[in-house]
């Protein structure tokens, strides 16, 4: 039997590889092993770190409605009861930019709630 040369199939899956690593510094954006490996651990590192980035922005956004909230004498805990008890809930982002960008709105939102 002749030998097979597997040519252009294996360079083609190595610089797809490499040209992933290209922007990681020294032997893990030169040599096809390190780089494959920093590439298995980049993708391990940007799945477990999308479900922190979401963590991390509620925390902000519930700290930053907690903060608006006692500036009009109201708890954090106070403030979502009652929305749940009036069925009004937005989202907590919404809240947060509402809290943020329009003070005065978000005071308004707090008197009718809390009557």
């Amino acid at each position: 039997m002749t030998r097979i040369k597997r040519g252009y199939i294996a360079r083609k899956r190595r610089k797809k590889i490499l040209a992933f690593a290209s922007g990681f510094r020294g032997a893990h954006s030169k040599l096809f092993r390190t780089a494959d490996q920093q590439k298995i651990r980049a993708l391990v590192s940007a799945h477990r770190d999308r479900g922190k980035r979401k963590r991390d922005l509620r925390r902000l956004w519930i700290t930053r409605i907690n903060a608006a909230a006692r500036n009009n004498g109201v708890s954090y805990n106070k403030f979502i009861r009652y929305l749940y008890k009036r069925q009004l809930l937005s989202n907590r982002r919404i809240l947060a930019q509402i809290a943020v960008l329009d003070k005065n709105c978000f005071s308004t939102i707090i008197n009718n709630i809390i009557e």
